[in-house]
This record gives structure tokens, sequence and C-alpha cells, in this order.
């Protein structure tokens, strides 16, 4: 009997626990996108309760990672705090891939993670997240090719490469072994962010970025369609205020400009 008990305890106990870091991921998902710090304390309390949970722990690194890109500035202060959630939220993203490889959030999480530190950095230290980040959102699109965020990750490192000068990139294979950067195009910038923007039409940011990368291209008149749909949208990302101010910039930079192809 007293086994017997004991057995019963420790299943109930275990249940509960599991009930537990359940509610505070619910919690966590009821904050929402626009209110990022909220949601992180819940998956950091569901993690002291699981702290091999798949869900707070991929979920835990998208928030931090809009916590972090909130923190604008080249001051070193800010630039190490920055930094330092960044690479917080990229242990979160790794537990999550380790906790389950087969599902695709891990995998977007890490990269994105990775992509949004790398704009922080120089060319030579964009090179040494390029290839995972690459390789995971790569992933992330083989498990779901509906997921429109890993569908952002990939046309954005396309276009951040194709970006780099002839000499960044020489020197990025000469000195980090980039060669595989030699993948990048401009084609695959465009088919992955039109991907995304298809898959969820309201996403300001899959605009604003697919409009960034048209306007590299010469194709003033597709940037100009995705420009002025952005301030019909709704907010729904913690800097879509932000980047609606980026588009109208944009939007009056090249509102004169002719199609060069």
């Amino acid at each position: 009997m007293r086994l017997s008990l004991c057995l019963l305890a420790s299943l109930v106990g275990g249940s509960l626990a599991a009930q537990s870091a359940a509610n505070h991921i619910a919690l966590g998902d009821s904050a929402g996108l626009m209110h990022p710090d909220v949601a992180l304390r819940h998956y950091q309390a569901a993690l002291a309760v699981d702290s091999l949970s798949y869900e707070a722990n991929w979920k835990a690194a998208r928030a931090i990672a809009d916590i972090a890109k909130q923190i604008q500035g080249n001051a070193d202060s800010l630039k190490n705090r920055r930094d330092s959630l960044y690479a917080v939220g990229r242990s979160y993203a790794e537990r999550a891939i380790r906790a389950d490889s087969t599902r695709a959030d891990g995998h977007y999480a890490l990269s994105m993670v990775l992509g949004r530190l790398s704009r922080t950095k120089g060319s030579k230290e964009r090179v040494r997240y390029a290839k995972i980040i690459f390789d995971e959102a790569t992933r992330a699109v083989q498990i779901d090719s509906n997921y429109d965020n890993a569908h952002h990750v990939l046309g954005a490192w396309h276009a951040e490469v194709k970006r780099l000068s002839a000499i960044q990139r020489f020197f990025a294979k000469a000195l980090f072994g980039g060669g595989f950067m030699s993948v990048a195009n401009w084609d695959d910038a465009v088919r992955h962010l039109t991907r995304a923007v298809a898959i969820a039409p309201k996403g300001i940011y899959h605009r604003l970025e697919l409009a960034e990368v048209y306007t590299d291209l010469g194709r003033y008149s597709k940037a100009r369609e995705q420009l002025q749909i952005i301030p019909t949208l709704p907010n729904a990302d913690v800097l879509d205020a932000q980047y609606k101010e980026d588009a109208a910039a944009l939007l009056a930079d090249i509102k004169n400009e002719k199609d060069e192809t």
C-alpha cells in the first residue's frame, strides 16, 4: 500500500507540474506579440517547472528576441544588453530543438534569433552565423512549407548576403570558409518573401522586407504596391508602428522612381 501511495503521489505531482507549466504557457500566449515582456515572464515560469518544455523554450526564444529588437542604438551599453538577450534566446531555441527536432518552431526560433543578432554585427561576424541561419530556416520550411516566418528569414538571408560587397564576400570566403553563401540570389529572396506575404498577408514586416528587396532590384512599382498596403494593416507586432514609419519613409523616397527592370 505504501508503495502504491508513493507511486500515486509521484504521478499526481508530475501531473500538477505539467498542468502548471501548461497554464503558464497559456498565459504567455494570451499576452500576445504586443507584450513580449509579459509573455516572457510566463514562459520562464513554465521553464522553472519544466525546463525541457518544447513549447516554453521556443516561445521564450521568440519573446526575448522581441524584447531585444526594441533596444536600438550603438552605445556599448545598449549593444551589450541586446546581445546578451539574444544569447539567452539562442539557448532557449537550441534547447527546444534538443527537446524535439521534428517540429518547425525550434528551428525557426534559432534562425530568427541569430538573424536578428547578425544584423547588429559587422560583415565578418554575420558570416559566422550565416550557415546556421540558412540551415535552420531551411529545416523549418522543410518541416512546414506554410511557415511564413521561416520563409521570411530565408528571404531576408538571401537579400542580406547579396547586399554584402564583393570584397566582403571575398574575405568571408577566405577567412571563414563562407563559400556556401554563393547560393544566395535575389530570385530566392523575392520568392520566399512573396511566399511569406501570401501565407500571412497581414504581416507588415513581410511586406516591408519584400518592398526593400524590390527597391534593391529597381522594381519600384512592385515595392510601392507593398508599401501602400502597409498603412491599412492592423498592428500585431511590437515593432509594427515603427515598420509603418519605415514603410512611409521608403515610399516617399521612391515615389517618383521608374522601374529599372
